[in-house]
């Protein structure tokens, strides 16, 4: 008969744990299915792939087959007396028998007089990204979260299935920052524990603030006769009102910052407050009426022109 490597098959050592040969399996039969694969030879791999699992998954089965020893795959070879004393129904039977259908066999004339307990299997840990509005990192609050998880049916074949979750967001939560879900990742098998799903949260973009960091910044618009006179402007921050007090003579693309008004401070202390910016735009009117255009000129012929640092050379 032809020996086959089921290690080899399922591409784990020898010494790999009923846990690394699980992962295996499930990530191969995955990868081979049927309905998934577009491998031409991807049936027979998964067929392959079921065997070697067959027999590496049961205890009793994997101590049989590592007491065969390590062999070439594809290589001849006879099995052991104790084989054939308790599955031969005469000499040289083995010649047409599949190392699988030993295993079989195997498995049915113990079945009843060994008893093997299997261990618990804890189920694995996935790891999410989910993108949650500034509005909720500023404020906390809950948000819905719907995600595509590995599955398995009764059978072992894996699937995806969407499981919707209710999560809470903190107040001051950043970007990058993980949220642990326990019980909420893979199945345990045989009494073992799920595993864990860990969302980790991206700031969406926002339609008037941008993030860096901790910090915030937004432009502010105001009008020439507010840069050069001074004013006090109010801005609503999420449900929170700021006065800023813009100094005469301010300049476009000058930043006021605004402390501690940025991303609040996380309630476990993992972060501290940010800032705000307020980036100064200078906005002139698109139109001009007759009244503003003639201010406009008295204005220039008392107000000093800025100093420019770059020389402009005539076209003749």
């Amino acid at each position: 008969m032809k020996y086959k490597d089921y290690y080899e098959v399922l591409g784990v050592p020898r010494s790999a744990s009923e846990a690394e040969i699980k992962k295996a399996y499930r990530r191969l039969a995955h990868e081979y299915h049927p309905d998934i694969s577009k491998d031409p030879a991807g049936e027979e791999k998964f067929k392959a792939v079921a065997e070697a699992y067959a027999v590496l998954k049961s205890k009793e089965k994997k101590d049989e087959y590592d007491r065969l020893g390590q062999q070439p795959a594809g290589n001849e070879f006879s099995p052991p007396p104790r084989w054939q004393d308790e599955f031969s129904s005469g000499p040289g039977s083995f010649d047409d028998v599949d190392l699988s259908d030993m295993f079989k066999a195997f498995n049915r004339s113990h079945r009843g007089n060994y008893r093997h307990e299997p261990e618990p299997l804890q189920g694995e840990d996935y790891s999410v990204s989910v993108g949650v509005t500034l509005d909720k990192v500023m404020n906390g609050g809950e948000a819905e979260v719907a995600v595509e998880l590995p599955d398995y049916d009764k059978n072992g074949l894996p699937h995806r299935r969407l499981h919707t979750f209710q999560i809470q967001i903190p107040v001051g939560a950043g970007e990058g920052q993980r949220l642990r879900l326990a019980g909420k990742g893979g199945v345990g098998s045989d009494g073992g524990k799920n595993g864990d799903l860990y969302v980790k949260l991206k700031i969406l973009p926002h339609a008037i603030f941008r993030v860096a960091g901790r910090d915030l910044y937004v432009d502010l618009p105001i009008s020439p006769s507010e840069a050069a006179l001074g004013c006090e402007v109010t801005m609503a921050i999420f449900g929170v009102h700021l006065k800023i007090m813009i100094k005469a003579g301010t300049s476009s693309g000058q930043h006021l910052r605004l402390a501690h008004k940025g991303l609040p401070a996380a309630k476990k202390g993992a972060f501290k407050s940010g800032d705000l910016y307020a980036l100064i735009r200078i906005v002139v009117p698109p139109q001009l009426t007759d009244k503003q255009r003639s201010l406009y000129e008295q204005l220039a012929l008392v107000t000093e022109k800025p100093k420019r640092d770059f020389i402009i050379e005539e076209h003749r």
